[in-house]
């Protein structure tokens, strides 16, 4: 568990409008730090051993069946057990009414005690996925993020090197805007990532000699998105004499991020060269390389094939 990544129940409360029956004190501002939902079934016949205390806990139509069949001193012996640890909430799914004695515990422990109208299994498995979101690794790193073919693909390199004027060039030609000079980057699953723009700078690009634009507004809805998955990186850099810059792409390049892998190419720019349409080629050569067609490698292979063949002759 990652101490410094943490969403507070209020959002959580206001994200699912959650009806609040039993506020604890300062209940708002209880930080949630786990990505996953409990139902306390074995808490509730009493096994506590390896419960973590951390995780949201959930009563649905099954746990709220077997207390029905308890004695009111035995539900009163279960919550008061269950409630006097430190849990961020107990949410009750599908409307539930709470039973007196969880009531009568969560005062004596101070706990906070939710209702949903949701199903269970739909609710925890909502929760869940937003809680990944809320806290799964980030960065913010500068570049320009634009979807291109599908592809998400993150523009990097020096300031003024042409970065934000390509991806206006990109959106003319069809494609759109995820974000502009910083680009927040979340780590949705072991092999993903997702950016997206920082919340006061969505939308809006910086041209030198023109200022700032809203690419909404200027070139309409169809040229942005608010969020997209990183398929890709361009390292954009000027062209160097005497770099000897590849022109195969037999051997793919990687870049880690949040310990992802992902691909990487380094275009350099010079008068003359229509970047925009490289990008493009860059990102569907990519996609193609993700469905298992690799150009690279079939022209190699076609070329030792030639060679074999005229040996063969001598």
């Amino acid at each position: 568990m990652d101490d410094n990544r943490f969403v507070k129940l209020e959002r959580i409360i206001s994200e699912f409008s959650l009806e609040v029956l039993h506020g604890g004190e300062d209940y708002q501002n209880i930080k949630v730090y786990v990505d996953s939902v409990d139902r306390p079934g074995l808490q509730l016949v009493g096994y506590f051993e390896h419960f973590d205390t951390h995780r949201i806990q959930l009563i649905g139509k099954m746990e709220y069946g077997y207390l029905a069949n308890l004695s009111r001193q035995e539900r009163l012996e279960r919550f008061d057990k269950l409630l006097s640890y430190p849990i961020p909430a107990l949410i009750y799914a599908r409307g539930l009414e709470p039973y007196p004695e969880c009531m009568e515990m969560a005062a004596k422990h101070n706990q906070t005690i939710l209702r949903t109208q949701e199903s269970t299994g739909d609710f925890m498995s909502t929760l869940t996925a937003t809680l990944k979101n809320f806290l799964s690794p980030h960065i913010t790193r500068h570049g320009v993020l634009v979807e291109v073919y599908g592809e998400g693909v993150l523009l990097i390199g020096e300031s003024g090197v042409g970065k934000s004027e390509n991806a206006v060039e990109l959106i003319k030609r069809g494609h759109r805007l995820i974000a502009d000079d910083a680009v927040d980057i979340t780590r949705t699953s072991a092999h993903s990532l997702r950016g997206t723009a920082p919340e006061l700078i969505r939308y809006y690009m910086e041209l030198r000699g023109i200022g700032v634009i809203d690419v909404r507004q200027l070139f309409g809805m169809s040229a942005v998105k608010d969020f997209a998955r990183i398929d890709m990186i361009i390292n954009i850099e000027q062209w160097k004499d005497g770099v000897n810059y590849d022109r195969i792409g037999l051997d793919d390049q990687f870049t880690t991020i949040l310990d992802v892998q992902v691909p990487i190419v380094t275009v350099p720019v010079k008068p003359g060269r229509n970047l925009a349409i490289i990008i493009e080629v860059a990102a569907l050569n990519n996609r193609q390389k993700k469905m298992g067609y690799n150009a690279a490698e079939e022209f190699t292979r076609q070329i030792n094939a030639h060679f074999e063949a005229e040996q063969a002759q001598w």
